[in-house]
């Protein structure tokens, strides 16, 4: 056997294999001669079935199986000992006068190969780091929130503003008879409100859908009706009140901290302010730095330079898939996925260039935190060594879970390092300044 590489530019390659007779004859023979043995042909004792028999039978499918067998084993070994970083699949090449009944035959395949580049992680326009902080107003918002959810509810005769409201929508005609309770501090807009405002029990409020509420996706929880429906829906309904409910706050008292979080752990409102914010604090971060990864992303995309070989790339997706592409749809496929591979190839290089790889000493004790983080949210706070590797042990069983983690395991040592390499336009704001910031 004996293969050769033609390199046709640095992204372009073709690979050619020549397999000779005694590269696959032995083999071959070989399970022709089992075949032989266990063959139950009408006619023949078995084992005696005639050798040109079982070669006419079984020969050609035989041979083509095995050489097909030898030729993906040495192509593999091929790439791997000469450490091509191949993009896709090779892609064997056409070839229109081929025959099996020769012995010795050539396979030519096409190669996309990676582009040599080097990450620059020193941007001339550094990536906004967005450091969320819980503001005043968020915190009064959370404890006004409690409130109101451990709060009472009083029955009232008259609506007023702030109240909850319980009735039935109608329109005959769209089919919506619903049953539902509503806050009217959801409602949009002073004209919708007043209409509420002064109701009593019995009362029937003729409304129209359109801005009813503060998200039309609201209309599907009250009206009943489908998703796609509540998108500028612009009806005329009528809502008849059945209850009204005044929520009185609950007290902040100990009585309510320790329903929030334990016995004495939170004795003042004070200290509840602090509890709040250090409970946003975690959970702006996970926001934060997912915001911050995606921006690191989107830069080093645009700030990387190299060349792909995208008419090798197009090919290869057209023959990938279960059902062959047109050259159109796998040119559009093409344009879909080309940020994503070349940011994993920008990833790649980081990965590699820097150790970051994730071994099973890494994933292991990364799995065990995590457990360690659920079962404390049950309150089990001190389990055992032998209990968490038991679990651990059960998770990592799972190809699918260990791939899972593995993604989430290298995402957090790739933030990691890019915070430690990186310079970063720091800016502290409000959530809502931040949510005003990423979808401006």
């Amino acid at each position: 056997m004996n293969i050769t590489r033609e390199n046709i530019d640095e992204l372009n390659a073709v690979v050619k294999v020549d397999i000779a007779k005694e590269d696959y004859a032995g083999k071959v023979e070989k399970i022709l001669k089992d075949y032989r043995k266990n063959a139950n042909i009408p006619g023949f004792r078995k084992g005696h079935v005639p050798m040109g028999m079982v070669k006419k039978q079984y020969g050609q499918a035989v041979l083509v199986d095995e050489v097909n067998k030898l030729l993906q084993e040495s192509l593999n070994k091929y790439l791997t000992e000469e450490k091509l970083d191949v993009l896709g699949n090779p892609i064997p090449k056409e070839q229109e006068d081929f025959d099996w009944d020769k012995d010795n035959y050539s396979f030519e395949f096409e190669l996309g190969l990676a582009p040599d580049f080097d990450v620059n992680l020193d941007l001339d326009k550094p990536v906004t780091k967005y450091n969320i902080v819980a503001d005043e107003k968020m915190v009064n918002d959370q404890i006004e929130s409690i409130q109101k959810q451990y709060g009472k509810l009083k029955t009232k005769e008259v609506a007023e503003e702030g109240d909850t409201v319980a009735g039935t929508f109608k329109n005959e005609e769209e089919g919506i008879e619903k049953e539902t309770t509503i806050e009217l501090e959801n409602i949009k807009g002073k004209r919708n409100l007043n209409k509420f405002v002064g109701a009593k029990v019995g009362d029937t409020i003729t409304l129209k859908t359109k801005g009813l509420f503060e998200d039309d996706h609201a209309l599907i929880n009250h009206l009943g009706i489908e998703h796609d429906k509540a998108h500028d829906l612009d009806i005329e309904v009528e809502f008849t009140v059945s209850e009204i409910n005044e929520r009185e706050l609950a007290d902040l008292d100990q009585e309510l901290f320790d329903k929030l979080f334990g016995k004495d752990n939170v004795k003042s409102v004070t200290e509840l302010k602090e509890k709040i914010k250090e409970d946003a604090a975690k959970q702006f971060q996970q926001q934060s730095d997912q915001q911050l990864m995606n921006d690191i992303t989107e830069a080093l995309i645009e700030t990387t330079d190299f060349d792909l070989p995208k008419e090798f790339l197009q090919k290869w997706i057209r023959t990938v898939g279960e059902k062959p592409l047109t050259e159109e749809e796998a040119v559009e496929e093409y344009e879909k996925s080309e940020k994503g591979l070349r940011y994993q190839l920008i990833e790649g290089k980081v990965v590699n260039d820097n150790n970051l790889n994730v071994d099973f000493n890494d994933l292991k004790a990364f799995t065990t935190d995590k457990i360690k983080q659920q079962m404390a949210q049950f309150g089990q706070m001190d389990p055992s060594e032998k209990e968490l590797d038991d679990i651990a042990a059960r998770i990592l069983s799972n190809q699918d879970e260990v791939k899972r983690l593995s993604e989430q395991l290298m995402n957090e040592k790739l933030l990691e390092f890019y915070k430690e390499n990186m310079k970063f336009d720091e800016k502290e704001v409000t959530y809502e300044e931040f949510v005003k910031a990423i979808y401006k």
